[in-house]
């Protein structure tokens, strides 16, 4: 019997005209299936007719995309002959700006790891200087792998929003002053020699959970980035929702709560009353909060948000040590959080919540159990299905995988806009 059809798996289709759209449809069934699939079981899964599969695996093959990976005699018949990708064929490099750390990686084929480079940034960075020092690192990073440079296929950015996609500048991103309308993706393009793709960094962290991460089966799912910023990436029938301008998912000015704390746009309360999720749910905001609670001592620098986001880690190790006015500047946070979440969910009905970023190792202790149970305690359709709550098995790096798999995605995802005719 054919093998059942994974629910996030694209059809293809038997018409000459779309041989491209097949071939990414059959690389991304290879590629979910890591351990090896059949020319048959890729025929059953993607409605392909066998004659189709095998023109394109022998094609993909040709190309060093595809390898043959031995034989499955587990069921009835003949043998049959397994495919997987060859991983080492193609690689490609992320980066990753967070207003205090800047993470590279360089990623095979399938979007694993090969190797990663972090480096702290200053309080104020050069636009300039930076390009400088990512052009330099990329290429010590592609020697140090001991590949061939020919097999990079390009460069993804995750950068803090806003972002113009379609020219590729970053627009006055809040947490880096004097970046006004920073054309990175050009300038890094003729700095490499190479391709250059950006997106915003929340937008690359669920293209790498769906590549690499905790949502690889599931079509419908939420990423929640909580690092110097907060940003919530969707996932819907297996697309990531970019919006117009590609800025889809910026919830800092998303309200809650009563209170008077500026909102990084100048004004309080960002809408009049109520205090801006971005404000109350920001690594910054909560350290302010434990020095003026005395759970931790003032430091200089500590007027500096990114000074401040470095510090978020000892505010989770005191609330880990017992300490209970920690705990709960951190429970109410973490409360706040999930019922944003939970507004999310009610609107777009995932089965999956995933968060990530710079700030969550620390937070994840104690901010997962509060969201596992409050995010389904007030989701709308809890008597239908519940929704899943876990942290990135990608780690840290999260959105400099998923900058690194914005290049594969755009290079070998199928997508559904190549069938239209031209």
């Amino acid at each position: 019997m054919p093998a059942p059809r994974p629910a996030s798996l694209r059809r293809g289709s038997n018409l000459p005209h779309v041989a491209d759209f097949n071939a990414t449809v059959i690389l991304d069934a290879v590629r979910r299936s890591r351990t090896g699939i059949s020319r048959s079981e890729l025929g059953a899964q993607t409605g392909l007719t066998f004659q189709t599969v095998s023109n394109i695996t022998r094609r993909l093959m040709e190309q060093n995309l595809l390898v043959e990976a031995g034989k499955d005699s587990s069921g009835p018949g003949k043998p049959r002959t397994l495919l997987r990708l060859d991983t080492t064929s193609r690689y490609s490099i992320g980066i990753h700006i967070d207003p205090a750390v800047l993470t590279y990686v360089l990623l095979d084929l399938s979007g694993d790891v090969v190797a990663r480079v972090r480096q702290d940034l200053p309080g104020a960075v050069d636009p300039a200087g930076l390009v400088d020092t990512c052009a330099r690192t990329v290429a010590d990073l592609v020697r140090d792998a001991q590949i061939d440079p020919a097999s990079v296929v390009g460069i993804g950015i995750a950068s803090p929003g806003p972002i113009d996609v379609a020219r590729g500048i970053v627009v006055d991103p809040p947490h880096l002053p004097g970046w006004h309308r920073v054309h990175l993706r050009d300038d890094l393009a003729a700095a490499t020699g190479l391709p250059v793709t950006l997106d915003k960094d929340v937008i690359a962290a669920a293209v790498a959970e769906r590549w690499a991460g905790a949502a690889g089966d599931s079509s419908n799912f939420v990423f929640v980035y909580l690092g110097t910023g907060l940003g919530i990436g969707f996932v819907v029938d297996d697309i990531v929702v970019r919006g117009s301008s590609g800025n889809a998912g910026d919830v800092g000015h998303h309200i809650t709560g009563q209170g008077d704390r500026v909102c990084r746009c100048g004004q309080r309360g960002c809408r009049g009353q109520a205090e801006c999720l971005g404000v109350v749910c920001s690594p910054a905001t909560l350290v302010a909060e434990a020095i003026a609670a005395g759970v931790l001592d003032p430091r200089p620098g500590d007027e500096d948000p990114v000074g401040l986001t470095r510090r978020f880690p000892e505010l989770c190790a005191a609330a880990a040590a017992q300490d209970e006015r920690a705990a709960a500047i951190l429970d109410r946070s973490a409360r706040r959080l999930a019922e944003a979440i939970d507004q999310m969910c009610d609107m777009l009905d995932p089965d999956l919540v995933v968060v990530g970023g710079t700030a969550w190792t620390p937070a994840e202790p104690h901010y997962l159990p509060s969201l596992q149970e409050n995010v389904n305690a007030l989701f709308a359709m809890s008597d239908i299905h519940g929704v899943a709550v876990t942290g990135t098995a990608i780690g840290e790096d999260v959105a400099a995988v998923g900058a690194g798999c914005l290049v594969l995605d755009a290079t070998y995802s199928a997508r559904p806009a190549s069938l239209l005719l031209h």
